[in-house]
Formats: structure tokens, sequence, C-alpha cells
């Protein structure tokens, strides 16, 4: 990420930084690419441009752990224009692209050509995962090696399942052995292909079901091998109310592993399918109510470390047919932030943890994968880097899928009011989003 010398100043604002529990009234000065001071006396401070914090809280810029932008292969369905433009507008500083592009990030020149890409457009930084194995296919490893060397921050088969548990072992030896981490989405490849939740809503619509055990056959299957290789996995969009029962006992077992929950699971149910509706088409489906409770409570007491937007934008094409056969995904880059802030709302949530759960946590669950950023990364404090979201806790906007800047107009949160919008966004030292620019 290109380093701008602009000087900043963020005036007037509540500045949160949960990993610091700092929480102060108070102006951030920005220059050379890093905040050079947070405090209420910055006198001597000449800036450029100043930004107006009144009644605003500046944090951390949000890091997401799974956003897909669609490039290279899927241009029809999302740019890195248009994409990263999301990324800013929704206070986005830092994203985890994973690998299933089309041709798939198997190759390092593939890599280094989506992260130029990604760097000349001067908005979030890009950390791409490689695949696993070639061609997402579960047959034979990629370079790690040569991968991370040309920036892959870990790997991963995206949604395809591995069949072969002795592909899987080995892919975790060698990770271990080369202190990679290894980021699955734990599905059983044959339980997991329906296209909605098992349960009565399912059956009563005739769409074919996938159960919870194809969430927790997988987890078994994975901690299993944790425990044999020690490898360190992160575990994607965790979806199941047992799921979340797995993961906390694994965790009290000090296995070495991560968890993440969508956006989409942490407040829908798959009561909202409704009459077919395919923007609820997701993968993970969406399951019960008791399900989303126990997320929500996984994510409130640690067990679920980080909440991801799972942005991944379709086509009007691909929604436009049958449920069964539309395309899973939906937009949600630019609702991340408030959908984090609606949770927080709903469930008596201190504003700390709310703001942890998108910045801090996801930075930690990334670690030393971030090289000589680990420690500043989801950080506000002097002398890291400035990436720097500020938002109106006070505003409320309505979701209008016309107006978000992201190339994927579906999201099943159309219409919804949320709380808090975003104002400005700083990623390096540069103003790379301002609510009215």
């Amino acid at each position: 990420m290109k380093v701008c010398s602009m000087k900043i100043l963020i005036q007037g604002g509540r500045v949160i930084d949960p990993a610091s529990q700092l929480d102060v009234l108070a102006d951030v000065a920005v220059a050379d690419g890093k905040i050079l001071a947070i405090g209420t006396d910055i006198s001597s401070f000449e800036p450029e441009v100043r930004i107006n914090a009144q009644g605003c809280i500046v944090m951390p810029g949000l890091v997401d752990l799974a956003v897909r932008l669609r490039e290279p292969g899927h241009e029809h369905e999302g740019m890195l224009e248009s994409e990263l433009a999301a990324a800013v507008a929704g206070g986005v500083t830092t994203l985890v692209c994973p690998p299933d592009t089309e041709p798939v990030l198997d190759e390092p020149g593939l890599v280094e050509m989506l992260r130029f890409r990604a760097e000349k457009l001067h908005q979030s930084r890009v950390l791409p995962l490689g695949a696993l194995t070639r061609g997402l296919k579960g047959e034979v490893l990629t370079e790690m090696l040569q991968l991370t060397q040309a920036g892959c921050v870990g790997f991963g088969q995206a949604e395809v399942a591995i069949a072969n548990t002795q592909v899987m072992q080995r892919a975790l030896q060698y990770a271990h052995t080369f202190g990679y981490t290894v980021w699955l989405r734990p599905q059983e490849l044959y339980l997991g292909k329906g296209v909605a939740a098992s349960g009565p809503l399912a059956t009563r619509m005739g769409l074919s079901g996938v159960p919870v055990a194809a969430e927790t056959i997988a987890l078994h299957t994975i901690f299993e091998l944790v425990r044999a290789t020690q490898a360190r996995v992160h575990l994607c969009r965790i979806s199941s109310a047992a799921g979340v029962a797995l993961v906390r006992q694994a965790k009290q077992e000090g296995l070495p592993v991560t968890c993440d929950v969508s956006i989409n699971s942490l407040h829908l149910t798959d009561v909202d399918i409704g009459y077919f509706d395919s923007r609820t088409r997701l993968n993970p489906p969406l399951r019960q109510q008791r399900d989303r409770d126990a997320l929500r409570q996984g994510l409130l007491d640690g067990t679920i470390d980080a909440l991801v937007s799972d942005h991944t934008p379709v086509d009007e094409d691909a929604k436009a047919l049958p449920f069964a056969q539309s395309e899973p995904g939906a937009t949600g880059l630019e609702l991340l932030l408030s959908l984090a802030l609606k949770w927080a709302q709903d469930d008596q949530v201190p504003m700390q943890r709310a703001l942890a759960v998108i910045t801090a946590s996801p930075a930690a669950v990334l670690g030393d994968a971030l090289g000589t950023n680990a420690a500043h990364v989801g950080r506000l404090v002097q002398g890291a880097a400035a990436d720097v979201c500020v938002f109106n806790p006070q505003t409320h906007w309505v979701v209008d899928p016309a107006a978000l800047r992201s190339q994927g107009r579906h999201t099943p949160f159309s219409g919804y009011e949320l709380p808090a919008q975003v104002v400005a966004t700083i990623v390096a030292g540069r103003v790379a989003y301002t609510l009215n620019g």
C-alpha cells in the first residue's frame, strides 16, 4: 500500500480502540501514513486536511475476513474498482479474499497480479488466500511457500470441501511445518449439497436440505486432524448452535483454532426465505432461530472471533432464477459496520466488543501473516498505520441496493433501517472515502 505524506487532523471525535480499551474524546493527527498523535492538544500540528468528527466515533479501519472481489474471472458480477470502492464506503481498510476466482489463486503469478491491481487503486488493503489444492480439486497440494512469498496470508478451499481426508492431513502437516494457517469452511462434501437448512420450513417448501450434521461432521474431522498435526485452522462462517458448541469445546481444549460468522447468519433465519426470496439464497444456508441465538452468544463470549460480511456480489440474471437454481451470495461490505452495531443494540452488547469483532479480533486471526503490520492492523494507536474509520452513530439509513457502490445489488437486508453511517475512511494516511466526497 502506497504511503501518502498528507497531513490529516480528525477533530473532536470519540476515539475508540478496542485492542487497548481506549475510549476518549480526542483529536487524531495523521502524517506520513501513520498515526502521529492522539490527544486534545495538538496545536502545533498543521494539517492539510481537516475532518470534523464532532458527534462521531473514530475507530480503527474495519478488517473483513471474507470478501469476494469477483476478479479475475467474474467481472460481470464485480470488479476490483467497484468492490474496493464499496469497501472504503463501509469503513473496511483491510480485507481477505478467498481463492475461488477464475483462474483459481493457485499460482504465484496470479496472486501477484491481483495484489498489483489492488495496490494501484490505493483503496483497501487486499490480502489473498491461496488455494490449498491445485484448482481447488482436493487432490494435489499447491506450492504454499511460493504462494506465501507472492503475498498469500493463508490457504483454503473456499466453498469446495476436500473429500480425501489423507490430502487434508498432509495439507495440515505441511502448513504446521511452515507456520501457515489453513482456512476451512466446515461442510461435509455430500451432506452439504442442499440449498436450504434442513428443517420443517425447507420440507414444506420442497427445498433440498443441508443438515447441521454437514457442519458438525466436518468439524469433528478437522479437530481430530488438528490434534494430530497441531496446525492452525481458521473456521469460516460457522452457522449452527451445535457447531458453536464444538468450537467452544475445542478452544477450551487448547486447540489452535479460530472462527468467524457472517452478518447474514447473525441476523437472519430460514424464515426470512419467505416466498422463495433468492436474496436469501446463501452459503452457508440460513438456519433456525436457536442457531442464530447461539451464534450471537458465541460472538459475544469470544467463542467466535470475528464477524465478516461474506461479501459475494451476484449479477441480476443469476438471482432471477428460481430459488434452488439461483446463485448463492449477497453483497455485504457496506453493511458490516451497521450490522455489527445493530447486533450491539439488539443484545445490549458493549460498544468495545461490537467494534472488536470487526477490527482487533479479525486482525488477531491474521496474526503473523500480516508481517511487519501485525501489531498495527485493527489498531488505533500512535505509530500504527493510519487506517481509520470515522462514523456517525446517531445517523440511521435505509438499505437501498441501487445506492450501494458494489456491483452486486442483492442483499437480504434491502429496506432495513440500520444504525451508523461512515463519514470518512482513511487508508495508510490517505483519505479514501468521504460521505460527501
